[in-house]
């Protein structure tokens, strides 16, 4: 297949450190005012260093909520107060509001049988509900949950998240991102993802915050946040220890999986697959 010519979908954007700080994910030092601020990684200019290994954060979590343990975690979407969640598994896959005080299904629909559910995006009324390896993402109505229409995707298809160019960004498990026009999801170009020139594959589960990518890496306790002009990765979040798996039965499938922003409240959420419990972050310097 011919590589598709590179595009840069985005005007190239100014990380100041009011920007990066309004992620609210709170960026202070482990032991208070003394400790680094996302500030030291910032040039006199006011833009981050492109040079040298991206920071690494970690996190405090600020609330714990129930989560359904039968939840194979796929996407995950929070949108005018309303928690929605793709899961998947041939035979389990599904589309889900959710309760977030709860954990409780408020509405579900079940896919087909043969479909393997994936990333979920929103967008003019319209949830987008990728499926791993059918070449097809379904459009369901935001509010009823009626399917209507459907788009060709490439195969496999696995995190989407709708970008503040209003376009779609698209993983495959690789290192690329890839942007889709958002009614034919015709490709209309992409950026390789790089930690100081290295490559940094296993793309997943994406959400879009202040402009920025957020990808969790596929069977990593990890979330890496992408400059969508070039790739680069700004920062990584280390959530290392943010669940005891072997305490809550939790096998080598079910991983972190699962990135939701509260534009409102401006609260983070990450869970993985059947875990039982969703976490409100904010990432710590």
């Amino acid at each position: 297949m011919t590589q598709p010519t590179r595009i840069n979908p985005f005007k190239k954007i100014a990380f100041v450190l009011t920007l990066v700080a309004s992620i609210v994910l709170t960026v202070t030092g482990c032991g208070g005012s003394d400790g680094d601020s996302l500030g030291d990684y910032l040039s006199d200019s006011g833009q981050l260093e492109p040079s040298g290994p991206a920071p690494v954060l970690t996190f405090r979590v600020v609330e714990t909520y129930p989560h359904q343990t039968d939840a194979f975690t796929q996407g995950l979407l929070y949108e005018d107060g309303r928690l929605l969640e793709s899961t998947g598994l041939v035979g389990q896959s599904s589309l889900r509001e959710v309760d977030l005080e709860t954990g409780n299904v408020i509405k579900q629909q079940n896919l087909a049988s043969n479909l393997f559910g994936e990333g979920l995006a929103s967008r003019q009324g319209s949830l987008f509900q990728l499926t791993l390896d059918s070449g097809e993402a379904i459009v369901w109505d935001e509010e009823t949950f009626i399917p209507t229409d459907t788009r060709a995707t490439l195969v496999p298809a696995w995190g989407l998240a709708l970008t503040d160019a209003d376009t779609f960004a698209f993983s495959d498990g690789t290192s690329t991102i890839r942007f889709l026009d958002p009614i034919t999801f015709e490709e209309v170009g992409y950026v390789t993802a790089t930690d100081n020139g290295v490559e940094v594959d296993l793309l997943n589960e994406l959400e879009v915050v202040n402009g920025l990518i957020f990808a969790n890496r596929f069977t990593k306790d990890e979330i890496v946040v992408i400059d969508p002009a070039d790739g680069r990765v700004l920062f990584r979040v280390d959530l290392t220890g943010l669940i005891d798996k072997q305490a809550y039965g939790l096998g080598p499938n079910d991983v972190l999986n699962g990135i939701a922003f509260d534009t409102v409240e401006r609260r983070l959420f990450v869970t993985g697959k059947r875990w039982p419990f969703l976490y409100h972050i904010e990432l710590v310097q």
